[in-house]
């Protein structure tokens, strides 16, 4: 297909840092004095320029990048219309585009969007956390891609291709920069030609900088970064029809990088829900609603019938967090852990495109290993173990004299070893999990003196593809291409794990009184930690596709395409947490434990099973259908209909078990799209419009129950808007603006349990913290007042309090208690209902998360030439981000405001760019920008996770091409 020498399309602009000179069209013909260098795309498999290609795609050049400051993936999120990017849990991230994105959180959830190197796609990538450097140019393709791209993609498709050798001769670069925060960055590119048909270029860059950070609790700075790439490439070109490219990538993180910013809570007085549901203040959930909180509670162990005097705090008494003074600043925090972060990849490529006549055959295959290993505070908070002084001083009591029985002593002192190795009023020990389940009670702690907790989200993974296309360059009407490509995806292990104090405690004395009433030998409930673990996960997939081209008249065209996908996933995995007895003697791995056949991981098969295993299978047949028609050389309209697809998966077990379906199923989206593409005032002004309308089937969304994440299916209906222009009105001045308008909801009757408010807004409704897992249920009576009166009634007899209101501006209007929701179910008269996890609310027609109604950005830049051949360019960016929600339920609390980012730089250029010089400022105005939240689970006590943009960040840089 022809190559039509037309203006650079959406927000972008090549030669931006170093300003390009005219060049000759195909055709020969000189292009306005004022218009931008054509952008080559591969949007639709095939190069053709950004202007011919009938969907909405927006690409930058490695200038570009360099001259909006787009340096990762949060800075390309800023100008692009109707895109948006944040990292989230576990530390995974969400590139979303037009209100989809990667709202499915698991090992066997596919990406919505589909992130590609040079056309490949990448599984668990880590090319979120990197810097870009030596890039050809970044595509972002919006909307369902049904037909060419990857494993399909049903929000879009960023591709991001590497700059490659070239053999007409010797080329290098440098640049060395310096900012605050103590950054220092490099990057560098060499490229050698090697003969007349092999080049070899090698390119990377290193990044060190203090954190963004302040902790208070030892003056330290923390989410700093340590990181470096390295890129290798080689190009063979042994005649004009053929070019084998190989490429080999490695990237490294090793740093305190915080996976979160920050967290938030309106706390809970009662320590029912533990934070509540009007706002996000900068306070800390009420300890007395978390897991550690209730299995170590005074209460429960009564109604265990355990001593008095082990509980390490009363449910209704001050909790840990009572007299914390939480930092009200996101770049303050105040923790005793400081975080720990590892990554890397590494990516092999090899690509041949061989030119047969009018055939064009394309061979891809790329190899893929990446690894991230996160570990910080649970809490970014400081426990206060007064509460803790007696409980502790009994344990040590116990373990050295025999209270309870001759030889008790036996019970407890291997307990006080582990946790108080230096008495009780010495540091407080928890289970460290850098050795499988293997914590404190194996030898395996960490120690502090305060009560310590955090978490670790890990994973391995290996990934191969290999691609064929064959497409055709006729001269007559019809063209066509056809393709196919598999994919293998392996995961070796993937964890995430919680550690307390308070969990070792609890599993110690639970454990201890279990086996001393069993007169088993003394033992802990294992694990003493909350582990979610994936042992093995497979993924094979392959696509058979293929498109049509035909021109109907001169300037009529269509294009048909179909596509079969074929998904299989196989997964091995377990949850566990204080699941079985375990004996102290046994120092290795605690699933060595005699009394581990007691464990079941999966209640779904006959029999107990140590591991769950599942498998399942996805296919279906997607394509898309566009017609484009040529209004005059610079003006087109098209019309497209495309199916998108994404596979379902597995939801993990859970610890405790919960209701919730195993697998979920797969996403279908039917998406209209209509556009214009136009180049108006002799070549200055640039102007595209695209409408769109989604009919969305089985959206996956991801909530946090008992600790996990599972999946749940909805139906949704988007459409918006999309305007993107680019104004060049002398050489000297540039001009780019976009603005987007997004609108989506949820369609039809959806009900779901709100886990902010289980109580679903009903005054007449209990909401219960179940003292023996954490986790939330809700009582509902036949008149006003019956649940509370049943809940006063049922609790009495397990010496726990009746319900409290919470407070008048909690935005709950049920009343809340303490209990044992089983009980409570046990012992429910007709016409009662215990509902867990709470009473389920309509979503009909709430706003999707992670979708901004409004996005606006606009960019100017000037070029002064001057005589002896330098130049001055500066430059200003600003961007701004309307109202979303951080998840499906909405509401105040789960609102995200609007922010704006701004940037500016000013660069001189030297003679023939051999060098130059900037400075720049990234967030002028300082902008603690929240780009998403998370909201943990009721064990945890309901606070949010939220995502942020980085702190204004201002330097010079200097660099120079050779």
């Amino acid at each position: 297909m022809r190559v039509k020498a037309t203006l650079l399309a959406g927000i972008c602009a090549g030669g931006l840092a170093f300003p390009v000179t005219a060049q000759e069209t195909d055709s020969g013909e000189s292009p306005v004095a004022t218009s931008g260098p054509v952008i080559v795309v591969t949007a639709q498999r095939q190069d053709q320029s950004l202007q011919e290609v009938p969907i909405a795609v927006s690409a930058f050049t490695s200038e570009a990048l360099e001259a909006q400051q787009i340096e990762n993936a949060s800075d390309l999120q800023l100008t692009l219309p109707n895109v948006s990017f944040t990292k989230s849990n576990f530390t995974s991230s969400s590139f979303t585009i037009r209100g989809i994105g990667d709202l499915c959180v698991g090992v066997t959830c596919d990406s919505a969007t589909a992130i590609h190197t040079n056309g490949s796609p990448l599984f668990g990538t880590r090319l979120f956390e990197t810097e870009y450097f030596d890039l050809e140019r970044v595509e972002v393709l919006r909307g369902p891609q049904g037909t060419l791209f990857g494993r399909n993609a049903t929000s879009g498709v960023v591709n991001v291709v590497t700059a490659k050798p070239d053999l007409s001769g010797f080329g290098a670069a440098a640049e060395l920069e310096y900012g605050n925060y103590d950054s220092i960055k490099a990057k560098g590119m060499v490229n050698v030609p090697i003969g007349q048909v092999l080049g070899l270029r090698v390119a990377g860059f290193y990044l060190n900088r203090d954190g963004y950070t302040r902790n208070l609790y030892d003056g330290s700075r923390i989410d700093d970064r340590d990181m470096y790439a390295v890129r290798g490439s080689l190009r063979f070109e042994p005649g004009p029809d053929t070019t084998l490219d190989l490429m080999g990538y490695y990237f490294r993180e090793n740093d305190n990088r915080l996976r979160i910013q920050k967290q938030t809570c309106q706390r809970d007085p009662t320590g029912v829900l533990g934070c509540l549901n009007a706002r996000r203040d900068f306070d800390s959930t009420n300890a007395n609603s978390t897991l550690a909180g209730v299995l170590a509670s005074e209460e429960l162990y009564a109604i265990q019938g355990l001593p008095p005097g082990f509980g390490l705090g009363s449910l209704y008494g001050p909790d840990g967090f009572a007299n914390f003074d939480e930092p009200d600043d996101v770049r303050v925090v105040n923790t005793p852990v400081t975080p720990e972060y590892f990554a890397d990849e590494l990516q092999l490529q090899a690509h041949l495109e061989q030119r047969f006549g009018t055939m064009n055959l394309s061979l891809t295959g790329l190899y893929q290993e990446t690894s991230v290993d996160s570990r910080q505070d649970y809490n970014l908070g400081v426990l206060d173990r007064t509460s803790y002084a007696a409980a502790l001083n009994q344990l040590a009591f116990f373990a050295a004299n025999d209270v309870i029985f001759p030889g008790s002593s036996a019970y407890f002192a291997p307990i006080a070893q582990a946790l108080i190795p230096g008495g009780p009023n010495g540091q407080l020990c928890t289970s460290d999990n850098d050795m499988g389940s293997q914590g404190a009670f194996e030898g395996n702690a960490i120690c502090g003196d305060v009560p310590l907790s955090y978490d670790r989200s890990n994973q391995d993974q290996k990934a191969w593809s290999a691609e064929a296309i064959l497409s055709s360059d006729f001269d007559g009407p019809f063209n066509f291409l056809l393709g196919g490509i598999y994919a293998e995806s392996e995961v070796s292990e993937n964890s995430y794990y919680v550690n307390a104090f308070g969990l070792d405690y609890a599993t110690g004395i639970l454990g201890t009184f279990s086996a001393m009433g069993a007169a088993l030998p003394p033992s802990y409930l294992a694990t003493s930690m909350y582990r979610n673990n994936t042992q093995y996960f497979k993924l094979k997939s392959f696509g058979i596709f293929g498109e049509v081209y035909y021109d109907i008249t001169d300037r009529l065209s269509l294009t048909a395409g179909l596509r079969y996908n074929d998904d299989s996933k196989e997964v091995v995995a377990r949850t566990t947490f204080a699941s079985f007895l375990n004996p102290f003697s046994n120092d290795g791995d605690p699933f060595d434990s005699p009394y581990v056949g007691s464990f079941d991981a999966d209640p779904g098969t006959d029999g107990n099973q140590l591991l769950q295993r599942r498998e399942v299978s996805f296919d279906e047949i997607t394509g898309r259908a566009v017609l484009d028609y040529e209004i005059s050389p610079d003006n087109k309209l098209y019309a497209s209909y495309s199916r998108g697809y994404k596979s379902g998966g597995i939801n993990p077990p859970l610890s405790p078990v919960f209701d919730v379906s195993e697998s979920f199923e797969p996403e279908q989206i039917d998406a209209f799209e209509i556009g214009s593409k136009n180049t108006f005032l002799n070549g200055t002004l640039q102007a595209n419009l695209t409408a769109f309308y989604y009919k969305y089937k089985d959206l996956q969304l991801s909530r946090i129950v008992a600790r996990t994440s599972v999946n749940d299916t909805i139906d949704a209906d988007i459409w918006g808007l999309e305007f993107e222009s680019i104004l060049r009105p002398s050489p000297q001045w540039l001009i780019n603006m976009n603005l987007s308008y997004l609108n989506t909801k949820v369609a039809g009757d959806q009900f779901f349990s709100n886990p902010r408010d289980p109580g679903g807004g009903d005054p007449n409704a209990v909401i219960i913290k179940d003292i023996s897992n954490a986790s939330l249920c809700a009582v509902t009576g036949p008149a006003p007042g019956a649940a509370a009166a049943f809940v006063t009634a049922v609790n009495t007899g397990l010496g726990l309090q009746g319900p409290s209101p919470f407070p008048s501006d909690s935005g709950i209007a049920s009343t809340g208690a303490f209990s044992i929701c089983s009980v409570l179910q046990d012992n429910a008269p007709a016409g009662f209902e215990v509902l867990s996890p709470g009473v389920e609310v309509n979503l009909r027609g709430n706003k999707l998360p992670q979708a901004p109604e409004f996005k606006a950005s606009v960019g100017v830049q000037y070029t002064a030439e001057f005589a002896n051949g330098m130049s001055l360019v500066p430059r200003f960016d600003v961007a701004m981000t309307g109202t979303q929600y951080g998840n499906v339920f909405n509401g105040a609390v789960n609102r995200i405001e609007p922010f704006v980012q701004a940037n500016a730089q000013i660069q001189l250029n030297g003679p023939d760019q051999g060098w130059f010089v900037r400075g720049f400022v990234q967030n002028i105005f300082d902008s603690n920008s929240t780009t998403g939240l998370y909201v943990t689970d009721a064990s945890s006590g309901n606070f949010t996770n939220i995502f942020t943009l980085d702190p204004r960040r201002y330097g010079i840089a200097v660099g120079a091409r050779f």
